[in-house]
Order: C-alpha cells, then sequence, then structure tokens
C-alpha cells in the first residue's frame, strides 16, 4: 500500500501500537518530531548529531530543511521503509508531518570481547566473538588486511529479519559453493532465527542424522584459518558463534592448539583425540560384551577380579552399564545447568559419593565404574562439544547392539556408524572426506599437523581452482 506523505507519520506510529518502548520526542512546537528505540541508538549520537543541532536551529521551515539536506540524513517516502530504518537503529525525523527523514544511530550496549569458554586455549589468541555483527566483522578484519575478503549479507526470518553475513576469501572459494549456501539461507522459511546453532540445523542436508554437519566455532582465529583454506564463514547478527562450510568430519577433532604448538605435540595431541574417539564410543560396550558372550577373553588374572567385583550386583551387564551411563549423563547435565561452584560440587559429590555407595551397596561393579570413567573422560578431550553430544548417542546405541549381540552387534555397530557417515555430505561434499573418498595422503595430514611448509596444499573438500597455499604460518588447518 502507498502512503501519501501526509500519513507517513500516523502509519508509522500505528504500525508500533503497543510498542511502550517506541519513544517519541517533539521540537518547534510539534513541527519536529523524532521516532526512535532507545534500546537500539547510542545517546550520545543521538544528542550530538539530532537533539542539540535542531534545538539550536532558528524556529522555521526553511532553516530546519536546509539543514536535513546534510548527507547523514535520508529522506524516505514509505512508512514501510520508516519502520525497517527504526528496527535497525536509525532515528526518523517527521518535519511538519510530510516530510520524512533517518539517520543512523545504531550503538546498542553490547559486553565486551572475553575468552571463549567452549573453545578454551593454552596458547594463542584468546579473543571470542560476541552479539554484535559489526564487531564479529571487525575481528575477522583486523586479522585479513586484503580487498580479497568479500562480505555478502542475507536476511533470515520473516518476522525477525536476522543479518547473515557470508565470508569468504575471492579466487581461493569456489563459487558454485557459495551459491548453494546463498540459496539455503533463502529457502529457510521461518518466523524468527534465533542463533547460528539453531540456524545451521535449518540449512542441513541430512536433518533427521545425530551428527553435526557444521562446524560452529566462536574463535575469529578460527574462521581465517579456514577462510585460507577456501571454505565460507558464516556470521548472524546477535549471535557470537559463526558456521563454516564445507564442513567433514576430521575438522571436529582439529584445534587451534594443534597450531600454535609444535608440529610434533600437534600431531600427538590429534592421535589422542582419535584415540579419545574410539574410547568413548566402544570402551562400555565392549565391556558389556565381553562380561556378557565372551569370558574367553579376559586375562584369567583379571577374570577372578571381575567375577568378584560383579558377584553381588542383581542386574545384568547391559542394565548396569546403562544404569551407569545415564547416571553420568545427568551428572554432567546437573553441573552444566548449575551455576559454576554448585555445578563443581555436584561432580564431587555425584562422582566420590555417590559412585562409591553404589559399589558398597552392591548395584553396579567397581569394574563398570571405571570403565564408565573413562568413557567420560575420554568425551571430554573432544574439542567439539557438538560432536562429542553425538558420539554419547551413538555409544548408547553401541552398548544395546553389544548387550544383545555380544561382539559381532558391537562391530555391526561400528560399521553401521561407518556407512551412516560416508553417506552424509555437506554442501554436496563428502562428509567423510579425506576418508571416504579415500585420498591417502590428505588423509594422514587431516590426523597428523605436519611442519610449516610441508603441505601447501588446501584441502579437495573445498573445491578451490587455487590449490596451493602461500605457506604463510596459520593458514591451512592441514599443515
Amino acid at each position: 500500500m502507498e502512503n501519501t506523505n501526509d500519513s507517513l507519520l500516523l502509519n508509522t506510529i500505528n504500525t508500533f501500537s503497543d510498542c511502550d518502548d517506541l519513544t517519541r520526542y517533539s521540537l518547534k512546537n510539534k513541527q519536529l518530531q523524532f521516532l526512535y528505540f532507545k534500546s537500539l541508538i547510542d545517546k550520545k549520537t543521538y544528542e550530538q548529531e539530532v537533539l542539540y543541532p535542531f534545538e539550536s536551529l532558528k524556529d522555521d521551515n526553511k532553516t530546519v530543511s536546509a539543514y536535513l539536506k546534510n548527507e547523514q540524513f535520508e529522506n524516505i517516502c514509505t512508512s514501510e521503509d520508516i519502520t525497517e530504518r527504526i528496527l535497525n537503529g536509525y532515528i526518523a525525523i517527521f518535519l511538519n508531518q510530510s516530510e520524512a527523514y533517518v539517520i543512523n544511530a545504531f550503538g546498542p550496549k553490547t559486553r565486551s570481547i572475553k575468552e571463549s569458554e567452549t573453545e578454551t586455549t593454552i596458547i594463542g589468541s584468546h579473543e571470542s566473538f560476541i552479539e554484535s555483527l559489526a564487531m564479529n566483522l571487525s575481528l575477522v578484519r583486523r586479522r585479513v588486511r586484503s580487498p580479497k575478503l568479500k562480505v555478502v549479507y542475507v536476511s533470515v526470518g520473516e518476522i525477525s529479519r536476522n543479518t547473515v553475513a557470508l565470508l569468504y576469501i575471492e579466487g581461493l572459494v569456489d563459487m558454485e559453493l557459495l551459491d548453494q549456501v546463498k540459496q539455503k539461507i533463502n529457502d529457510v522459511e521461518v518466523d524468527i532465527a534465533v542463533d547460528i546453532p539453531i540456524f545451521v540445523q535449518m540449512i542441513d542436508d541430512f536433518p533427521y542424522s545425530f551428527m553435526p554437519q557444521y562446524i560452529t566455532t566462536e574463535r575469529p582465529d578460527v574462521v581465517v584459518s579456514n577462510l585460507a583454506n577456501g571454505k565460507i564463514a558464516g556470521i548472524m547478527d546477535n549471535s557470537p558463534t559463526a558456521f563454516l562450510a564445507p564442513t567433514n568430519f576430521f575438522d571436529f577433532f582439529h584445534s587451534p592448539d594443534d597450531r600454535n604448538q609444535r608440529w610434533a605435540v600437534g600431531s600427538a595431541t590429534r592421535v589422542l583425540r582419535i584415540l579419545a574417539f574410539f574410547i568413548t564410543l566402544t570402551f562400555t560396550a565392549f565391556y558389556v560384551a565381553v562380561t556378557t558372550f565372551h569370558y574367553e577373553m579376559i586375562p584369567e588374572a583379571l577374570l577372578m577380579s571381575l567375577a568378584e567385583s560383579r558377584n553381588n550386583v542383581p542386574f545384568s551387564p547391559l542394565l548396569e552399564a546403562l544404569i551407569m551411563e545415564v547416571t553420568i549423563e545427568l551428572l554432567r547435565e546437573a553441573g552444566a545447568r548449575l551455576p559454576t561452584k554448585i555445578g563443581q560440587t555436584i561432580g564431587i559429590v555425584g562422582g566420590i559419593v555417590i559412585g562409591q555407595s553404589a559399589v558398597q551397596a552392591g548395584l553396579v561393579s567397581n569394574t563398570l565404574i571405571i570403565v564408565v570413567a573413562i568413557s567420560a573422560i575420554a568425551s571430554f578431550v573432544m574439542p567439539s562439544y557438538m560432536i562429542s553430544a553425538a558420539l554419547r548417542i551413538a555409544r548408547f546405541g553401541l552398548i544395546l547392539l553389544a548387550g544383545l549381540l555380544g561382539n559381532y552387534g558391537l562391530l555391526i555397530g561400528i560399521i553401521l556408524l561407518l556407512a551412516h557417515l560416508s553417506t552424509l555430505s555437506n554442501l554436496s561434499t563428502p562428509y567423510f572426506n579425506p576418508a571416504s573418498p579415500f585420498h591417502p595422503k590428505e588423509l594422514v595430514y587431516a590426523i597428523l599437523r605436519v611442519p610449516y611448509g610441508k603441505n601447501n596444499r588446501r584441502p579437495t573438500q573445498t573445491r578451490t581452482k587455487n590449490k596451493e597455499d602461500v605457506k604463510s604460518l596459520g593458514t591451512s588447518e592441514y599443515e
């Protein structure tokens, strides 16, 4: 619906009916009227560029109109455009209710830049993203001082109209992959897009899979290192998290500390994470399979100790393991949701008091307590919380199969998991790359961190035409 000039102020006010936080201020006997949200504007900008200058002007239309012709003011002709500007932190200025101008005064209060609590590092950068899109972009721009770093804005949410900034480096990114990301975002039909971890689930290729399909990070240095590999990064306004695409399974095992330390230490740490992956996934299930069906696999000395520890336990190994795993998950969730000091107390009470009491009461064996504890500790080694949570789900499935079919069930579960990983894709690129399809040299670089300068090839998954790295420090996650 088109608006006449006389109805601009009225239509805008009607659009914001029942918005008690909308501020309406009049000057010059209502010759000038301002509309804005105090929570979205910078008070200093408002006072210095709007309030004080207009108060000092002569009380006549020619003087006011002449001042409004300055470049910081933009003439707007429709109430719909005025509404959108006000919601984006602009101040709308109405002259005699017949002319409308806006000025950008966006400046809501934001928290300061701090260290990420979910992606901590021992050495290296300690900056993390915050909820301000402009500030997050500045953290990336400071690290990539080049015009080849491109930013494309895409709007998400029919009601929220959140802005997603897609970042890529010109000449490194595959434009077809970039077009796919844009198309996926444009195809999202949702009223409100709240945060990146929720948003990436809306653009998954396989929404019913329990595996995370996009790397999410709060660290600008991680974003920059992946941009150098030809990947695409997405940052959403009001979200402290960025997503990276395309992503493969092995990306979830990489940490900034791998690059910041000597290559031997970084490689050993990555191998340790791979070992922790197998431990947290199979250790409890293997215990259930052995104690249920395969006693012959246990050394004689250990068999006597195990039989003694299970002598008074009334439950089967399967039920016993499920009880302890569920208890561990309850303690984990309780510790995460409660305040820090109380959460630490819950962990101590749950891990020591409850575990010891359960053994003394004969409800579980002390051997299982050790097995479950090792599996839980191994899950904390994962640098990505998303992959750690997914492995916990897979672990329960393997425990059930091991309790029903023994080692055969465990083997079937592992095969099904590998088959599932091999069938997944991210932006039409193989999720299990470089294991499937098999690229032996690239797989070695995904697991080990070779010395800088010894590998100058970007990963094949990004489909970049510029496959040679310039060997600059920290630019490739496969170095």
